[in-house]
């Protein structure tokens, strides 16, 4: 069992920068490919970005390349996602997910753990 505990987010103007992190808890961490959703209302959870156990890989959604990095720190069993260059529509819901065999890794089933949620709003 895993549980992800999620911090960060909140309320930001656009073209600013906000930094969210996802700590696991519980079974090895670094065994663990992880990622990042996001579910804005009205829509389907989507994928945002995914990095392999040893963070030697890394993956974004094509709205998001080029202004989000996923990182992870295996000691501290944590993985980050800095957002910049924010924009109105990356407001939504945003959850970090776990998941040990992970083969479609944009894919929501693939992930076996999933965190609380946090809420990003950006102003125009």
């Amino acid at each position: 069992q895993v549980q992800l505990e999620q911090s960060g987010g909140g309320l930001v103007q656009a073209g600013g920068s906000l930094r969210l992190s996802c700590a696991a808890s519980g079974r090895t961490f670094s065994s663990y490919t992880m990622g990042w959703f996001r579910q804005a209302p009205g829509k389907e959870r989507e994928f945002v970005a995914g990095i392999s156990w040893s963070g030697s890989s890394t993956y974004y959604a094509d709205a998001v390349k080029g202004r989000f990095t996923i990182s992870r720190d295996n000691a501290k069993s944590t993985v980050y996602l800095q957002m910049n260059s924010l924009k109105p529509e990356d407001t939504a819901a945003y959850y970090c997910a776990a998941g040990l065999t992970v083969r479609r890794l944009r894919m929501r089933i693939e992930y076996d753990y999933w965190g609380q949620g946090t809420q990003v709003t950006v102003s125009s």
